[in-house]
């Protein structure tokens, strides 16, 4: 079993690209890997309760059931903290299981992970 970290940046602003990254961790989970999603940049906003319920990405399943797949399956939900205040997210804004997190946790997630993927 490898430890993944799938990183990404897209929000609702490219719901295509939003949606490939909780694809990537679901799949890696599957597999039986480790997995942290880190969200960053407009990507911040997918932990926000509800943001997911719209969006769909071409040619993909709605993000709302890819989101509920990888919390269900236990994928660590980390949200960049700098990311999270530029726009006004708080943890009590946050969907079940999501934390927010410095870029030093995700700098050592990283270093100590065997991949890394980022969208």
């Amino acid at each position: 079993m490898a430890r993944f970290v799938v990183a990404a940046s897209k929000g609702t602003d490219d719901p295509t690209m939003a949606t490939l990254p909780f694809i990537a961790a679901k799949a890696a989970k599957e597999q039986g890997h480790e997995v942290i999603l880190w969200l960053q940049g407009e990507a911040v906003v997918l932990a926000r309760r509800g943001v997911v319920d719209a969006v769909h990405g071409v040619g993909l399943p709605p993000l709302k059931e890819i989101a509920e797949a990888v919390r269900g399956a236990g994928v660590a939900l980390w949200v960049c903290s700098a990311c999270a205040i530029a726009r006004q997210i708080g943890e009590n804004d946050l969907v079940p299981g999501a934390v927010i997190k410095g870029m030093p946790d995700y700098v050592n997630a990283v270093a100590e992970s065997d991949k890394s993927i980022s969208f």
